[in-house]
């Protein structure tokens, strides 16, 4: 019972609630701990909030409370459970049209557990009258249908939305917390220990960073670029050098999952040589749309990345220029030790905050669909 929420990683407050609202499902209790039909999970990336969700999902379907070991917590937490809709938007907005689609599912009646559970991973990317949509689904729900919502922050969704559904807010996980979790995998300590450190609490960051050495060479390559910039010309290489590193990365992904995509659905539609139903060609077209719209956000995602990365570099700066104590603890960086102590040394504490102000504001551009270039180019002249 509960097993589920072992993949949890240091969110026990989080997990009390949830099993209390699981009694409180089996038992009908109605008290301020009880289950209800709308829940929204908030917290910072890496921190979880997603398998939460999932993990609840699990919970709620499972005859046994979640026992992490049965065909319906194994499909619930993999989203192919028959009374589990699992919502991964891979594109920039969750549009209308897909929220239609979903409410109609949602209405349908458990097939063959207690709940439907309906599980948003990126609520926050619900368009302007998708998010009206499903308000009006969660106003009127279903007698049996759980809504679960996941979002960086409350401010994220429709204040209507949020005032119609009870908020757990999940927190970063500490890096010892995430360097144990590595280690059970048997990744070497020592390695387990910096991916922690490196990836600030971001479990799927920290796994990667320890399992693939080409991305811990990619960040330590970033970290290099403030480095390199030392006039106008190298400040507009080292942007570009970032966003063809973003479209690579990009690419690469999606040549893998692109071809595939297109191949399974045109089988689907019983292709025929080179022919193609009419419909079967619609179809064709609206994935290609989608394709094109989640690399476009997988670009974004690693630029976001990226600027984070960079933050840690210019907040280890920070630390050296202030006299903090027991410096070897504190700095992130430590691989680049010899690069930090030269930035702390030629620039101000006031010129540090600023780049890292710059920084701060270059995602938040990103994220309202700036010109990748236009914005990066812009953040290293400043970085300049």
């Amino acid at each position: 019972m509960y097993e589920v929420f072992n993949n949890l990683i240091d969110q026990d407050s989080v997990v009390e609630v949830l099993k209390e609202a699981i009694e409180s499902s089996k038992n009908d209790l109605d008290d301020s701990q009880g289950m209800t039909h709308a829940w929204l999970f908030t917290g910072p990336p890496g921190s979880g909030r997603s398998t939460a969700a999932l993990s609840f999902a699990a919970a709620l379907v499972c005859p046994n409370s979640g026992c992490d070991s049965c065909n319906h917590c194994r499909t619930a937490l993999a989203g192919s459970h028959a009374d589990v809709e699992l919502v991964r938007s891979e594109g920039l907005t969750i549009k209308i049209d897909e929220v239609r689609e979903l409410i109609t599912r949602a209405s349908w009646s458990p097939s063959v557990s207690n709940y439907r559970v309906v599980v948003i991973e990126d609520a926050d990317r619900l368009t302007e009258s998708a998010g009206n949509a499903l308000l009006k689904a969660i106003e009127e729900p279903g007698l049996r249908t759980v809504w679960l919502l996941c979002a960086p922050t409350l401010s994220d969704v429709l204040p209507t939305i949020r005032s119609r559904t009870r908020n757990l807010t999940l927190r970063t996980p500490s890096t010892k917390a995430v360097s144990i979790l590595l280690q059970r995998a048997s990744i070497p300590a020592e390695l387990a220990d910096f991916s922690a450190r490196a990836s600030q609490g971001h479990i799927g960051r920290a796994r990667r960073l320890a399992l693939d050495e080409g991305a811990r060479n990619r960040r330590t390559a970033i970290l290099k670029l403030p480095t390199a910039i030392t006039d106008i010309a190298s400040a507009f290489k080292a942007a570009a050098l970032l966003v063809d590193a973003a479209k690579k990365e990009a690419e690469i992904e999606s040549d893998r999952r692109d071809d595939k995509e297109i191949h399974d659905l045109k089988e689907a539609w019983g292709q025929q040589g080179s022919k193609l139903s009419q419909g079967g060609s619609k179809a064709v077209k609206e994935l290609e749309k989608e394709q094109k719209s989640r690399s476009t956000r997988m670009v974004r995602d690693y630029l976001d990345i990226a600027l984070l990365d960079m933050v840690t570099f210019y907040r280890d700066v920070l630390l050296v220029q202030s006299d903090a104590t027991d410096i070897a603890d504190v700095i992130i960086n430590m691989d680049l030790e010899y690069e930090i102590m030269k930035m702390s040394a030629i620039t101000t504490a006031e010129q540090t905050l600023r780049k890292m102000d710059a920084i701060m504001r270059t995602r938040v551009n990103l994220s309202h669909n700036a010109n990748p270039l236009i914005a990066v180019e812009a953040l290293m002249v400043q970085l300049r």
